[in-house]
């Protein structure tokens, strides 16, 4: 963890605005816990930095344009769709509230945590027809009532008929889920794997 109470201010805030931009979900909480200064401290500076709080920044992240969602109707995606770029990676926010969690502990229940990077894996794949074929999952630890999951999906092979989708979800800097699906579509045009171009098939 990082010790900048001691740094001179325009020091510490350089690394506060680069926080944020390595990482815009961080709550004006974690920035203070991450930089141990108050959370008075932690609002000047986003206050003469210019940057809005986490809110009104997810709000000009989902303003953004991305593309749209193909393979199922948005409001059947878990969470909210902060950015998707179709066959290769895409985000999104699920806020944990009472309806999710176990009454006694405010545990998330697990299968909340798996909708939304299902959900995500699916979307991102720009097909009409996309299903879940398998999934290979952990759950690293517990979420809790109140948090933002942040899931993070790209796509790392994409052939003829079936995609690989990694998603990893995050609260904070921290992960707490992770998640290798494969997803079966119906589009048989094209072939592509991580780190190369979609290509025509010619068989």
């Amino acid at each position: 963890m990082l010790v900048i109470e001691r740094l001179p201010k325009r020091t510490r805030q350089q690394q506060l605005l680069q926080a944020i931009e390595d990482n815009p979900f961080l709550t004006d909480e974690e920035l203070m816990r991450k930089f141990q200064v108050s959370i008075q401290t932690v609002r000047l500076d986003r206050l003469e930095l210019g940057i809005p709080e986490l809110r009104e920044r997810i709000k000009h992240m989902a303003e953004r344009s991305y593309d749209q969602v193909r393979s199922l109707p948005i409001d059947e995606v878990i969470g909210e769709i902060i950015d998707l770029q179709l066959d290769k990676s895409g985000i999104s926010m699920f806020e944990l509230t009472e309806d999710h969690v176990f009454s006694r502990t405010k545990i998330a229940r697990g299968h909340h945590i798996f909708a939304q990077a299902n959900s995500l894996a699916v979307a991102v794949i720009n097909d009409p027809i996309a299903l879940t074929a398998s999934a290979d999952i952990r759950f690293i630890r517990s979420a809790m009532l109140g948090e933002k999951c942040i899931a993070k999906a790209y796509v790392k092979s994409l052939s003829k008929g079936k995609a690989k989708v990694d998603v990893q979800t995050f609260i904070g800097d921290e992960v707490v889920f992770e998640g290798s699906f494969v997803i079966f579509h119906s589009k048989k045009e094209q072939l592509r794997t991580e780190g190369g171009q979609a290509n025509a098939d010619r068989n």
